[in-house]
C-alpha cells in the first residue's frame, strides 16, 4: 500500500492507512511504499527480464503464422499502389509532406475524400525504408510499377516476397511494443505491483481484436502510436522524478510529437497525461495542468503542420456513403447508429467473435431512438463514466483504465470526428489497453477475496490459462484468413453479407483468379461469380463507381461488350473525371468491331469521344469504320 512521507522520516514496516502529509518547499512529497513479492510465488515471475521475455515470445509465436503472407485491404493504397513507398529514401520527402493517402488520389484525379485527411506519415516512412534495401523504384519508371501493381507476373511475385519481410517486421514492431508496455505498466500504472502489469500485458497481448493491426502491414500506425505514447509516458514520468535531466523532457515530447506523426490518437494524452499524474504522483491539480503545458506545446506545433498539409475534404466525397456512412441518415439516425455501434467495440472486446476486416455501409443498419440497443449502449456508458468519477476520488487505478479506454474511442465512435467509416477492429486497439487493465485488476484482486489464499492463486492461475489458450487459438485461426484479400473477404462475406466493400472485394478475387485458371470453363465460373457479387456490392449502393467499373471489366472478359457498355457508360455519369475510362469504352468499341456489330461500335467510339474530346484513337477509329462503310465492305 502506498504512503505519504517526508523524506528524512524513518521508514516504518506496516504501511500507514492513511497517508501522511509534510511540505517540502510548498509541495507534497509522495514515495510510494516498496513492493513486498508473495513469499509463495517464484521471485523470478516478478522480474522485468522473464516477463518481457514471456511476453515477447507469446506476442512473436501468436503471429510467426502471418511471415508468409501477402498484402490485403488498405495495404493496396499505401504500400501496393504508392508511389512513395517505391521510391525508398526519395519518396520520404514526399511522405512528411503530403496527405497519405495522395499517390492514391492522385491514380484517380481525386483530392482527400476523407472528412480531416489522413497525416500519419511515420509508418509509411518505415516501408520506404524497407524498400530502400529491397529494391527502391526510380522516378522515371515508378508510374509503370504503380499502373501495373495487382496484375500477375514477375512484378507480383517479387511483390509478394517484400510482403514477407514486411510482415516479418510487422510482428517484430508488435513483439517490441508489447514489451515496451509492459515497461510502461510496470513503471507507470502497477509501479507497486509487477505481477497484475504482467497479467495486463499478457491480456492486451493475446487479444484476438489485435489480429487486423498485426496481420495487415498498413496497421503498423496503430502499433507505432501505441509503442510511442508508452514511451511518452514512460520518460515523462522519469523527467518527473529527475528534474536535472532535462534530456528525458525532451525524450517523453520527442516521443509525444512522433507518436502524433504514427496517428492521431496521441491527442487523448493531453488528458491522460494530467490524470496519470495525478493519480500516480499524486500531485494536486495545479501541478498536473503545469507538469503538463510542455505537451500542449507540442500538440501546437503539430497541428500547425498538419494544417499546412491536409486538404479539405472534396465535395464529391460529401455524400458518398463509402467515405461519409451516414451521408442517407436524418440527424437523429446518425446519432442513434452512432451510439449504438461504439457499443459494438465494448462486446468484441468481452467477446471477440466474429471478427471482420469491414464493417462499411451497409452491414451496420441505421438506428433510431426506438431501438432498444441505442439506450442499452447509452446506459452502459453512463455507467462506466460514473464508475469512473467514483474510482477518480479514491485515485485508484480504474479510474486510468476508463480514462485510457474513453478518451481513445471518443476519437473513432463518430460523436466528436468524422472518421469516414462505421467501426473498425484495429482502431479499438488503443482503447483496448483500457480494457486490459481493467480486467487484469479485477480478475487478480477479485480471486485475492477467494479463501484459501492458495485457492484464489489457483483461480487466478487457472483463469489467466484458460484466457490465454481461448484467446490464442481465436487469434493464430484469425490471423490465417489475412494471407491476401481473397482469403480474407472469402471469410468475411459469412459475417458481412450485406458489406458493399466486402461483396465488392469477393467479386474483385473471383475476377482476378479467372486469369489464372487453366480451364475455360473454370474461366467462365469465375467471372460469372464476380459479376454476381458486385451486382449485390450495386445492389446496395446504386451509385457505387468501382462496382459498375469492374462488373464491366468482367463482362469485357467474357466478350459480352453490350454489358460492358452499360456499366462503362454509368461510371462515366457517376464520376466523369475517372481516369482512362475514355480507353476503356473505346475498348469495348473494339470489341463490337471485331464481331462486326458496326453501330454498336460506332455508339461506343462516339462515346469515348464524349468523355474524351481530344482521345485520338476513338476518332481514327470512327474515321476508318466511316469508310469502310462508304465503301460497302
Amino acid at each position: 500500500m502506498a504512503k505519504k512521507l517526508n523524506k528524512s522520516a524513518p521508514q516504518v514496516s506496516k504501511p500507514a492507512t492513511r497517508p501522511v502529509t509534510a511540505t517540502r518547499k510548498k509541495e507534497e512529497v509522495y514515495v510510494e511504499a516498496p513492493f513486498v513479492p508473495d513469499p509463495k510465488i517464484p521471485a523470478w515471475l516478478y522480474e522485468f527480464r522473464f516477463q518481457a521475455a514471456l511476453v515477447g515470445i507469446v506476442a512473436f509465436l501468436l503471429y510467426c503464422n502471418t511471415f508468409q503472407h501477402e498484402y490485403a485491404l488498405d495495404d493496396t493504397i499505401l504500400i501496393v499502389k504508392n508511389e512513395y513507398t517505391y521510391e525508398g529514401f526519395a519518396g520520404i520527402p514526399s511522405i512528411l509532406t503530403k496527405d497519405a493517402f495522395d499517390s492514391y488520389y492522385k491514380q484517380f484525379n481525386s483530392s482527400n475524400q476523407l472528412a480531416g485527411g489522413r497525416y500519419r506519415p511515420l509508418s509509411i516512412v518505415t516501408f520506404a525504408i524497407e524498400q530502400q534495401f529491397m529494391g527502391a523504384i526510380p522516378k522515371s519508371k515508378v508510374d509503370s510499377v504503380v499502373a501495373h501493381a495487382g496484375e500477375m507476373g514477375k512484378q507480383e511475385d517479387t511483390l509478394n516476397k517484400n510482403m514477407h519481410i514486411r510482415h516479418v517486421f510487422n510482428v517484430l514492431w508488435y513483439t517490441l511494443s508489447v514489451i515496451v508496455l509492459l515497461y510502461f505498466l510496470r513503471y507507470v500504472v502497477f509501479r507497486s505491483n509487477p505481477l497484475l502489469a504482467l497479467l495486463t500485458a499478457l491480456i492486451f497481448t493475446i487479444h484476438p481484436l489485435h489480429t487486423e493491426v498485426v496481420a495487415n502491414v498498413k496497421s503498423r500506425d496503430e502499433i507505432m502510436s501505441l509503442l510511442l505514447i508508452c514511451l511518452t509516458f514512460i520518460f515523462a514520468f522519469k523527467y518527473e522524478e529527475q528534474k536535472e535531466k532535462k534530456g528525458l523532457l525532451a525524450a517523453a515530447l520527442g516521443c509525444y510529437f512522433l507518436a502524433f506523426l504514427a496517428k492521431e490518437y496521441a491527442i487523448s494524452l493531453l488528458l491522460l497525461i494530467p490524470l496519470s499524474f495525478y493519480l500516480f504522483k499524486r500531485y494536486p491539480l495545479a501541478k498536473c495542468v503545469t507538469a503538463s503545458l510542455p505537451y500542449l506545446a507540442v500538440f501546437g506545433v503539430y497541428y500547425i503542420i498538419r494544417l499546412q498539409i491536409v486538404a479539405p475534404m472534396s465535395q464529391d466525397s460529401v455524400s458518398d456513403i463509402l467515405n461519409n456512412p451516414y451521408a442517407l441518415a436524418n440527424d437523429a439516425e446518425q446519432v442513434a447508429t452512432k451510439i449504438s455501434t461504439t457499443l459494438n467495440y465494448l462486446k468484441l472486446l468481452i467477446f471477440p467473435h466474429p471478427l471482420s476486416a469491414d464493417y462499411s455501409y451497409n452491414t451496420i443498419p441505421y438506428k433510431d431512438f426506438s431501438d432498444l440497443i441505442v439506450w442499452v449502449s447509452l446506459a452502459v456508458h453512463i455507467a462506466l463514466i460514473r464508475a469512473f468519477f467514483y474510482f477518480l476520488k479514491r485515485r485508484n487505478v480504474l479510474s486510468f483504465a476508463i480514462a485510457f479506454y474513453f478518451a481513445n474511442i471518443l476519437l473513432i465512435c463518430n460523436l466528436i470526428f468524422n472518421i469516414g467509416g462505421t467501426m473498425g477492429e484495429r482502431l479499438c486497439y488503443h482503447s483496448s489497453l483500457g480494457f486490459a487493465i481493467a480486467v487484469a485488476y479485477l480478475l487478480y484482486y477479485g480471486t485475492q477475496r477467494i479463501k484459501p489464499e492458495a485457492t484464489g492463486r489457483l483461480v487466478l492461475a487457472g483463469s489467466m490459462i484458460l484466457i490465454i489458450g481461448l484467446c490464442s487459438f481465436k487469434t493464430i485461426d484469425r490471423a490465417r484468413y489475412w494471407k491476401n484479400d481473397q482469403t480474407l473477404f472469402f471469410e468475411d462475406i459469412k459475417v458481412c453479407p450485406n458489406s458493399v466493400l466486402v461483396n465488392a472485394d469477393v467479386a474483385s478475387s473471383y475476377v482476378n483468379m479467372s486469369d489464372g485458371e487453366k480451364t475455360e470453363k473454370e474461366r467462365i465460373s469465375d467471372l460469372h461469380n464476380g459479376i454476381k457479387y458486385f451486382t449485390r456490392a450495386i445492389e446496395i449502393n446504386p451509385s457505387f463507381v468501382s462496382g459498375f467499373l469492374n462488373r464491366g471489366m468482367a463482362y469485357f472478359k467474357l466478350k459480352e461488350p453490350d454489358s460492358a457498355y452499360v456499366n462503362i457508360r454509368r461510371v462515366w455519369e457517376l464520376y466523369p473525371k475517372y481516369p482512362k475510362v475514355a480507353e476503356l469504352m473505346y475498348n469495348i468499341g473494339v470489341n463490337f468491331y471485331v464481331d462486326r456489330k458496326f453501330p454498336q461500335a460506332m455508339n461506343a467510339w462516339n462515346t469515348a469521344l464524349q468523355m474524351d474530346p481530344n482521345y485520338a484513337q476513338a476518332r481514327n477509329a470512327i474515321a476508318v469504320l466511316n469508310n469502310q462503310v462508304r465503301a460497302g465492305k
